[in-house]
């Protein structure tokens, strides 16, 4: 991998929860669940992933931001995919990740760092 390029890993699916890889908007997965099932349009694009993953795989991978100063991870774009990812119960999914700074977004150019998830890097 070029240093200049983007990195990307993957990571279990399981990871996609509450206490390790959080959504940005809410506090819990469970309100992210509420709020796509209020709405006519987030529950066409869950039935979308629903039917096309199993079959497809994921059409751009999910972003994850690190937040500088807590060091907590969290779902920065891609939260239906991450959703729906869950309810298929998928092992693992390919993902990219940026460190979320106090004035900006910065692209993670180098290795996820997995140990803030209690996980070993992929070999």
């Amino acid at each position: 991998m070029s240093p200049m390029s983007r990195y990307r890993g993957w990571m279990p699916t399981r990871m996609l929860r509450d206490g390790a890889i959080r959504p940005t908007e809410h506090a819990r997965w469970s309100g992210v669940e509420r709020l796509f099932a209020r709405h006519e349009r987030d529950r066409r694009i869950m039935a979308d992933l629903l039917a096309t993953i199993p079959h497809r795989g994921l059409d751009r991978p999910v972003l994850l931001g690190v937040d500088d100063r807590s060091h907590e991870v969290y779902v920065s774009d891609g939260h239906h995919r991450a959703l729906a990812l869950k309810q298929l119960e998928v092992a693992r999914f390919r993902f990219e990740w940026c460190w979320l700074r106090a004035h900006r977004v910065e692209v993670g150019r180098l290795p996820f760092p997995y140990h803030l998830l209690g996980l070993d890097p992929p070999a």
